[in-house]
């Protein structure tokens, strides 16, 4: 794993061992941030079911203020750590080992990025939902191009879909 633009670029990132964590594909993480490249500067955002948090520390690489990793895993969380006071960006940083779905339902943020486990479909409605309450900006979310999410979760509604191979990213932003 590796760090695609920015400040750090091409820095080699530690990733979780096993098939506990699934990272973001480099070149789906490359189109998620020429995306995100006019709103990314200066935003707070949510890395949510982080992994080894390759998709938050990219956000920090391309100019993010401040980026929270949800990462309910404690060695995944642990990793992220690593990550984070390799590049010297704990205090732009912070990593909660926590459930996502509560935690996101009490997060203002800028862009809220999710990827929960394919498997676990249900995380998708939850967090979601949850972030629906408070989303004031963008919300994303990685799922596999077999599953469809809804066009609507409360007051988010999809505004567009990016497919590459089995990934898909998404995009979410409030209507109210």
């Amino acid at each position: 794993m590796r760090v695609i633009g920015g400040e750090f670029r091409s820095r080699r990132l530690k990733a979780p061992a096993g098939l506990e964590t699934r990272p973001t594909p480099d070149r789906l993480r490359e189109s998620l941030f020429d995306i995100l490249s006019p709103v990314i500067e200066g935003s707070f955002f949510v890395d949510a079911y982080a992994g080894g948090g390759s998709v938050g520390i990219e956000a920090l690489s391309r100019g993010a203020a401040r980026v929270i990793f949800i990462e309910r895993n404690r060695k995944a969380a642990s990793i992220i750590e690593e990550n984070l006071t390799s590049l010297k960006l704990e205090a732009r940083a912070d990593v909660r080992c926590v459930r996502a779905a509560p935690l996101i339902g009490s997060l203002e943020t800028d862009i809220l990025f999710l990827d929960p486990p394919y498997a676990l479909s249900e995380e998708y409605r939850l967090s979601l939902d949850a972030a629906a309450k408070h989303a004031r900006g963008i919300v994303i979310a990685q799922h596999s191009s077999r599953q469809a999410l809804d066009e609507n979760y409360g007051g988010l509604r999809r505004y567009r879909v990016l497919k590459q191979g089995d990934n898909s990213l998404s995009f979410y932003q409030s209507v109210l």
